[in-house]
């Protein structure tokens, strides 16, 4: 998918993709590194190259980005004497020897701009400024020798540092937020750049899909430069999906669509997309202005009272301005406030030696439309906008007008089309094969131990399951056995969930962060036995499956499975598989689980989450599925889901034309636009008009 998202970023307006480098995805165990696949950064970086774009580089290489451990591998937990992300020697040394790799890699490829390649910016640790502080004079030191560590590396183009505010010249400090058109660089050498716009937010089971209207991303967007911005960044522009393991953090989902302008299957998200693709063909017309002018500073009027805050060290410093607004995005920073006026409406105007002029005129009143003068023309603007003046007299663009087409998206369901034929037929028919884990010791014990035991230093991360079994004898006049008895098993977890098995039989399934939970039970006379799999969303250590490789699609015939046509229901700690045709067309592909509960699942081999399947890892025909279901569910109703653009949408009026950029003039008509993805056509028109269409 790689070249199409990023020709369709470029189309969108973009001219620089930013990336992370995940050392667990490389380092698979010390020295031993992996650029294959998904994997292949140097691919990934010509693949940038080649559509004429550039390239931001964050080798981190603790990335944090909802990744499994953050980037980190988890081998390096096990290096004797390691304190991730301070000033601890080991952790220093591995880190140092990773970032080197990854240059000297890159320095071969000629891949930095200082080379001809397309690398413009390169960036060390993550948002340490965050967590600086709970590592005391540790984390001071690690954060100047990360800064040290970098320029070291001598790759001839900038270094930056995200959120990090205590950082030496020439590595630049920048803005992650929501909003960072008064984030203040450290040095007055260092341009202002924005690594973090985000367009949502991530995704979590449970919780609502978060959303962010374009309205408001563009009015951050055109603030930014309004004030003086120099690199803008999206986080995400698109986010994709987590397959495997790779998601991290507690119940975050494997989509990470982060309501993101592309979407989660590689389609633009209208009116989304297309809003900010206007957004950006203006802010380059401003070009020249933004880059070679002087600024001046207008108020349009309004005045209104406001808390100004700004983040204190420890110590008593200040140590970086926000807006207030600011602070109820960012919740970890501590605010003190005083009360002074600012003004919601200005103008901020750029003019060069030539003539040229560009101008932002902006209203920060959230919920008043302003009328104002400038140079002699009235202007209205709407609330929280950004009206873009390239030339000083006409509005190119306003943040709030959304111009662009919107789109429905639906999911076009798929019944799954078997590529086996029937015994001694022609015909095809879908036939499941099946294997039941025994919940509990599934072989022998890898060890006994009274008392608990945390999961990661057992599993070592090489699987989300861990068995824990044990077992109670009660006398036939045990209390607990009377009809009276509520017998209930007590749990307290650090997280993250975990199925109760008494006597085979599933008793409940609780999850939480850190979780408390009361759990009846049934017990009997005589021996009970106590079987607990503990998760993460993220002792016999794993599945039986999983140590027989059932997801493996080179493992048809193996003896474990067990054919049939009528797959059980409901049933816990089950795996299914089915050998299975490709989807027909070629829209983007999801695979619908809304009957199934938990658990995972894999094609061809390759582990895809629960949610999106790239075309590419279809096989014609023999595509293999396999299903791993923790808690029970109905696989008859498992289906493939086609992602489609189903209808399109425009407003145009009088005072809110759809236009494009490049035929604009003084006298712009107001025409309304439609355009269907490619390979679809517009099959019928209906208006919804208060005039005559």
């Amino acid at each position: 998918m790689w070249p199409g998202l990023v020709e369709l970023a470029k189309e969108g307006g973009a001219n620089a993709i930013d990336t992370y480098v995940f050392w667990n995805g490389h380092e698979l165990s010390p020295d031993n590194y992996y650029f294959e696949g998904r994997f292949d950064l140097v691919r990934f970086v010509k693949i940038v190259q080649q559509a004429r774009m550039y390239m931001i580089l964050r080798i981190g290489p603790f990335v944090s980005a909802e990744w499994n451990f953050g980037g980190v591998p988890v081998w390096l937990h096990y290096v004797p004497g390691t304190v991730f992300r301070t000033d601890n020697e080991p952790w220093k040394y591995y880190m140092e020897k990773f970032t080197t790799y990854i240059v000297k890699l890159l320095k071969q490829e000629k891949l930095f701009a200082s080379q001809g390649g397309p690398i413009i910016l390169a960036q060390i640790e993550n948002e340490y400024g965050s967590s600086e502080q709970s590592y005391g004079d540790g984390g001071k030191r690690y954060a100047q020798w990360c800064a040290k560590m970098a320029l070291s590396q001598n790759i001839g183009v900038p270094w930056i540092m995200c959120q990090q505010w205590d950082i030496p010249d020439p590595v630049i400090n920048t803005c992650n937020a929501f909003y960072c058109h008064d984030f203040v660089p450290i040095s007055v050498k260092s341009p202002k750049i924005w690594t973090e716009n985000w367009p949502g937010w991530l995704n979590l089971f449970v919780w609502p899909t978060p959303h962010r209207p374009a309205e408001d991303i563009a009015y951050a967007v055109a603030r930014f430069f309004q004030k003086g911005g120099s690199v803008h960044n999206y986080y995400m522009y698109h986010g994709g999906t987590n397959f495997g393991r790779t998601a991290g953090g507690v119940f975050i989902t494997t989509s990470y669509d982060y309501d993101a302008p592309i979407d989660e299957y590689g389609l633009a998200r209208f009116p989304k997309w297309g809003h900010l693709k206007e957004l950006h063909e203006v802010i380059k017309l401003c070009e020249k202005a933004l880059l070679d002018g002087e600024t001046t500073n207008m108020s349009l009027g309004c005045f209104v009272p406001f808390h100004y805050s700004f983040v204190v060290d420890h110590d008593g410093t200040k140590q970086n301005e926000q807006a207030a607004h600011q602070i109820v995005v960012e919740a970890f920073l501590d605010a003190n406030f005083t009360i002074g006026h600012v003004v919601i409406v200005c103008a901020d105007v750029y003019t060069d030696a030539s003539g040229g002029c560009a101008a932002f005129l902006s209203n920060s009143d959230n919920k008043t439309d302003r009328i104002v003068q400038f140079r002699n023309t009235t202007f209205n603007l709407p609330a929280w906008s950004v009206s873009i003046l390239p030339d000083c007299k006409n509005v190119e663009f306003n943040s709030a007008k959304v111009r662009s087409q919107s789109s429905v998206v639906d999911m076009v369901p798929e019944e799954l089309q078997s590529s086996v034929l029937l015994p001694n037929t022609d015909m095809k028919a879908l036939q499941w094969e099946v294997f039941v884990e025994n919940p509990g010791m599934w072989g022998e014990p890898d060890f006994s131990i009274t008392g608990f035991v945390d999961q990661i230093n057992i599993t070592k991360d090489t699987t989300d399951y861990m068995w824990l079994t044990t077992s109670l004898y009660l006398d036939s006049n045990e209390t607990l056995l009377e009809d009276d008895s509520s017998p209930v098993l007590s749990l307290k977890s650090n997280g993250h969930a975990v199925h109760v098995f008494v006597d085979q039989e599933l008793q409940g399934s609780p999850y939480g962060g850190k979780f408390t939970a009361e759990i009846p039970i049934s017990l009997k006379a005589g021996k009970n036995e106590i079987a607990l799999l503990s998760m993460t969303v993220g002792l016999t250590i794993g599945l039986e499956g999983e140590q027989l490789n059932l997801y493996k699609d080179d493992d048809l015939k193996s003896f474990n499975w067990v054919p049939t046509i009528e797959p059980p229901k409901r049933q816990p700690l089950t795996w299914y598989k089915a050998v299975v045709d490709a989807p027909s067309g070629n829209e983007p592909i999801g695979l619908d689980m809304t009957d199934m509960w938990k658990g995972l699942a894999w094609l061809n081999g390759e582990q895809i989450g629960r949610y999106h399947i790239p075309r590419a890892w279809f096989k014609p025909s023999g595509n293999v599925l396999v299903i791993f279901e923790e808690r029970g569910g109905d696989p008859t109703k498992i289906r493939f889901s086609k992602r489609k653009v189903s209808s399109i949408c425009s407003l145009v009026s009088e005072d809110h034309p759809s236009i494009s950029v490049e035929s604009r003039s003084s006298a712009v008509s107001s025409v309304g636009k439609l355009s269907c993805p490619g390979n679809t056509h517009i099959s019928s028109i209906r208006f919804a008009s208060f005039g005559n269409p």
